[in-house]
């Protein structure tokens, strides 16, 4: 007997027929003769119901209590899924994320997990029972409720198959797997039959929504086997693991894309070892995640430099300067909204010189201005504005001939 551990995502518990149908895809694993641990998201639009609801009584409610409120979300689905599963005439038992042992640290709407104990999780399924976990949650060693921020329930998943020491974790979304960029947008996309760790957590990293960076992060330091699949249809998904198959040697194996970005230019600081630590070190402490740096000298005197951060947090990101502008000593502030950044990702760049000047003649050659550059050994990622975005990844999704990727059943 095995131990299968399945997410599904709010759009595959987005009602009561859905629901009942992942009660059937829980049941087949069931009767596969494996132990089953399923993971759920909040019911459809419900989390953004919730914000909504939260936004009427108060304009900046309290993040211990948002918490208290977001996390009633998930209980709702675990719950419902539990009575689907009796109904069908199997025992099933739900667990908040606390009560699934889920330990987190101390930080309200953006938590990591600490540590997971599993005994009752185990206990439960020693006894044959199916058990409902919700996603997206945990509790601080001092009780108080969090959440796990954006994409919480795909961690919540990975990291219980690892503390399970679970056969496999399947991600039932309502895609049928990983593509080359997102199909919604582009209609060439492919989809891949396998991609490597370090492929998926950078596209995750990078914008595609398919699943939380944190979550590959747990699959590849804990060797979780992944597959990402879809929850209506029943067909094989993408297999994340170690060294994905190579598709028709693709150089490049997919094109990530994120809008909602916002570079801030930080003028006139002091040219000191520690001005750029003391900057990234403050913001870290005010949990603001910082991504593309690039730094200019001026003069023996002074230097700038400019990040880009996700357009939600720039309202926090200027009050941290404005609170600490003794302590940072600079001039001035710029910023600039309205801005996308757009990727190519593939382990086979490392070995294949002359990407990244492919990319930036595909993006010159389509009137595409280029505001900020980052690079890796296996990415290559341009911010861009915002409404230049989605003719950027076409270009690049065509000029990388991505389009003609077939999937290997």
């Amino acid at each position: 007997m095995g131990l299968i551990v399945q997410k599904f995502g709010g759009t595959s518990v987005g009602s009561p027929e859905r629901i009942m149908n992942v009660a059937t895809r829980v049941i087949e694993e069931k009767n596969r003769g494996n132990n089953v641990v399923v993971v759920v998201s909040a019911m459809g639009k419900t989390t953004d119901q919730l914000v909504s609801l939260a936004q009427e009584i108060s304009k900046q409610p309290s993040k211990r209590e948002m918490d208290m409120l977001l996390t009633t979300g998930e209980q709702i689905t675990i719950s419902l899924l539990a009575m689907a599963l009796h109904t069908k005439g199997y025992d099933a038992v739900s667990f908040t994320g606390w009560q699934a042992g889920i330990e987190t640290e101390p930080v309200f709407g953006n938590a990591r997990i600490l540590n997971i104990d599993t005994n009752r999780v185990n206990k439960e399924l020693e006894e044959g029972k199916i058990v409902v976990v919700a996603g997206f949650q945990g509790s601080t060693i001092d009780g108080e409720i969090v959440t796990l921020g954006r994409g919480g329930s795909d961690t919540t998943a990975v990291a219980l198959a690892a503390a399970l020491k679970a056969d496999k974790c399947d991600i039932y979304t309502d895609v049928t797997g990983v593509f080359t960029t997102d199909p919604r947008y582009i209609k060439d996309a492919r989809k891949l039959s396998s991609i490597s760790y370090d492929e998926m957590l950078e596209l995750a990293n990078l914008g595609a929504g398919v699943l939380h960076p944190r979550a590959v992060e747990f699959a590849k330091n804990y060797q979780v086997p992944l597959e990402v699949r879809s929850s209506m249809e029943k067909e094989s998904g993408t297999i994340i693991e170690e060294e994905g198959r190579m598709e028709e040697n693709l150089v490049v194996r997919g094109v990530a894309f994120e809008d909602e970005i916002t570079k801030v230019t930080v003028l006139g600081l002091s040219n000191t070892l520690k001005s750029l630590s003391t900057i990234f070190t403050t913001l870290a402490k005010h949990h603001i995640n910082v991504d593309i740096i690039i730094q200019s000298t001026t003069n023996k005197n002074t230097t700038d430099v400019s990040f880009s951060i996700q357009s939600q947090d720039i309202k926090d990101t200027l009050q941290v300067f404005v609170d600490h502008k003794e302590v940072l000593q600079y001039e001035n502030i710029q910023f600039e909204e309205d801005l996308a950044k757009v990727s190519i990702v593939g382990s086979g760049m490392v070995s294949n010189p002359g990407v990244a000047a492919t990319m930036f003649e595909v993006l010159a050659a389509n009137d595409i201005e280029v505001k900020m550059v980052s690079t890796s050994e296996i990415k290559v990622s341009t911010v861009v504005e915002e409404k230049n975005m989605l003719k950027a990844v076409e270009a690049l999704h065509q000029a990388f001939e991505l389009a003609r990727t077939a999937v290997k059943q």
